[in-house]
């Protein structure tokens, strides 16, 4: 498969793309929205950011038992004198076979927030990072689907040569069918316009949307 050229786009440049029919055609030019799609690149921000996503999906399931939690141990096991042995309160110690554990992991929540200003402002500069890596792709409409075609968006992945890539795709109006289409092809990621974030963007080679797509983005960021 021929990878496409990628041109880097200069910071005073207003963002212009080609516009794609759903047949994979360049039928237009359409400009972005500069406020949105060229703004600075914050990479110590965007960094944060991605830091940020992973720790919430962390899941913190590593449990282990202290002697309080093994089952048993609740009887003495010899008198505390005169066995010559030494004085032991419990089998299930943490220094006897099948007993506690001294300070092991227990589940945790490893999330943690960030200000929604900030996650707005990562959010424009990964969008921004993209243009720059020549990395979006602009179509002239959402696929209008009346059912579930999983090879429609194929072929269009394969006409805009990103089948096989992670691809963001982006859409604005919820469409059950969109999403059951996408979801078998692999490496495709389907999100709406106003539930998407900035590792979305980052963890994703290509980003997909339509014009209409487009004004609806800048719409949520410009609020």
């Amino acid at each position: 498969m021929t990878k496409i050229k990628k041109k880097k786009i200069e910071n005073n440049e207003i963002p212009e793309f080609d516009v794609y029919s759903l047949l994979g055609k360049k039928i237009d030019k359409f400009k972005l929205d500069p406020n949105v799609f060229n703004a600075n690149v914050n990479k110590p921000l965007l960094h944060e950011i991605m830091l940020m996503y992973r720790a919430n999906s962390r899941q913190g399931n590593a449990s282990t038992k202290t002697k309080g939690l093994v089952r048993g141990g609740g009887k003495k096991p010899w008198r505390q004198k005169g066995t010559g042995r030494a004085r032991s309160g419990s089998i299930r110690s943490p220094l006897w076979r099948h007993g506690g554990t001294i300070f092991g992991p227990l589940p945790r929540d490893f999330g943690y927030d960030m200000p929604k200003k900030t996650k707005r402002i990562a959010l424009i500069s990964s969008l921004s990072a993209k243009v720059k890596d020549n990395e979006i792709f602009v179509l002239e409409k959402d696929p209008e689907l009346k059912q579930p075609k999983t090879s429609e968006i194929a072929k269009l992945l394969v006409s805009l040569k990103t089948y096989g890539d992670k691809v963001l795709f982006l859409y604005r109006d919820a469409n059950e069918n969109i999403v059951k289409s996408c979801r078998n092809i692999k490496n495709v990621t389907i999100k709406r316009s106003i539930d998407f974030n900035a590792y979305d963007v980052l963890s994703n080679s290509k980003i997909l949307f339509s014009k209409e797509t487009h004004d609806a983005i800048v719409r949520r960021l410009k609020k």
